[in-house]
């Protein structure tokens, strides 16, 4: 079995060259698509291997200031195995969750995980709408030819798979290959499906690496075609973690940005009716999920200390939850229930799923403690988990959404 190839802390990954370089397709952008994301002071905290959920931090760091350090490190479960706790006393999970494990692709429902997929090279899972079909990123080896040289290349493409397996159809293939000697690839990262089960939104820079950094683009599912949103950027840092609002009006994005040597990650929401963007936070936030109201949203809070998760105000950027407070925390995605928030946690260097139950009235929940929903699984770190329920178990519909208010310009960040 071939692992994905090695990458960085979440937010972090690998970094193509600039345009003009004589590197194969001159690439300027990256998924670095957030070197900017955790900064230097986290990058040098810890790195991750994607594919295997390991993360080697530096001697005492323990992944993060209340995280055990120093002591036996944890054994990460069989790659074919991923191991699902019993439930707590009161705590139903309902639906489906989707995440990665060793590149391949899981799902976890009834406190019970299946493998859905075994290509090894399997990333960043997401369901569709109807929760009838798995969208995901695999990768192949393919030789590439720049300029007279060889280069050894790790081709993506878009998947998608039924739930109930099968093979797998290839929507989008990243191989560029114009006619003459030159054969390179480009992009596709974090694929998200639009409510309406008809655009991806994710982070290429496709079709022409030569002329684009990776930022948020579209895919018509019924023509194939990508299109450019025209996102301001931050060359050549690009965009990361596209998410679409319920009602799919607005999509919410990363824009990569440095303040001197730290890296500055804004939130942005996109319009689709004005296709204009505005910035719904400071610097410090990454890994952006609507709640199912559209009027709050869940994310990652970075700084020098680690990832928490947060909830912010959709209008304002404020925080008004915080999820979790152990600096080793990262990549939220909403129950569609509304009362749930599921996320990644890294403990003893092993990446696992842990939840919370939100009570309470919304912008003032009570948080529970978090419940593990695997153990010692080892999952893929940069590969954010998913959330399908179905409408026998999703409560009475909320009322309709509003646009939030724009920002004000003192919209906070983290110390």
């Amino acid at each position: 079995m071939t692992r994905p190839p090695r990458t960085e802390r979440p937010g972090i990954g690998r970094q193509p060259v600039r345009r003009g370089t004589g590197f194969p397709g001159g690439l300027r952008g990256s998924i670095a698509v957030a070197v900017s994301a955790l900064g230097l002071a986290a990058v040098a905290v810890a790195t991750v291997v994607i594919g295997s959920g390991d993360l080697p931090f530096l001697p005492g760091s323990g992944g993060g200031p209340n995280a055990s350090g120093g002591g036996p490190a944890m054994t990460t479960s069989p790659s074919n195995i991923v191991v699902v706790p019993s439930a707590q006393p009161g705590v139903t999970v309902p639906g489906t969750l989707v995440y990665a494990k060793d590149g391949n692709v899981w799902l976890q429902a009834n406190g019970r995980a299946t493998q859905l997929t075994n290509g090894g090279t399997d990333s960043m899972p997401t369901f569709s709408p109807d929760g009838a079909s798995v969208y995901f990123v695999r990768t192949r080896p393919m030789k590439g030819y720049w300029a007279g040289a060889n280069y050894q290349l790790d081709v993506p493409s878009l998947m998608r798979v039924a739930v109930g397996g099968g093979d797998a159809v290839t929507i989008l293939d990243g191989l560029v290959d114009p006619p003459g000697p030159q054969r390179w690839n480009g992009f596709i990262r974090e694929p998200v499906i639009s409510p309406d089960g008809k655009t991806v939104a994710f982070a290429t820079d496709l079709p022409d690496p030569s002329h684009s950094d990776v930022v948020i683009k579209t895919l018509n599912l019924a023509n194939g075609k990508v299109t450019s949103l025209g996102l301001t950027e931050m060359p050549p840092l690009g965009h990361q973690d596209p998410s679409w609002r319920p009602d799919g009006q607005m999509l919410l994005y990363v824009l990569n940005d440095r303040a001197g040597a730290k890296g500055a990650p804004v939130l942005m929401v996109y319009s689709l009716a004005t296709k204009k963007s505005r910035s719904v936070t400071g610097p410090g936030y990454i890994h952006p999920a609507w709640s199912p109201d559209g009027q709050y949203i869940a994310a990652t809070r970075t700084s020098a200390f680690g990832t928490d998760v947060v909830i912010l105000s959709a209008a304002t950027g404020a925080e008004v939850a915080q999820i979790s407070d152990d600096g080793s925390s990262w990549g939220p995605t909403w129950s569609p229930a509304g009362n749930q928030i599921a996320f990644l946690h890294v403990e003893g260097q092993v990446v696992d799923l842990r939840m919370v139950q939100l009570t309470g009235p919304a912008g003032a929940w009570t948080v529970s403690a978090p419940s593990n929903l695997t153990s010692a699984a080892g999952l893929d770190s940069l590969s954010r988990p998913d959330w399908f329920v179905p409408a026998d178990q999703m409560p009475p519909p909320t009322p309709a959404l509003a646009t939030p208010t724009p920002a004000s310009t003192s919209t906070p960040s983290p110390s």
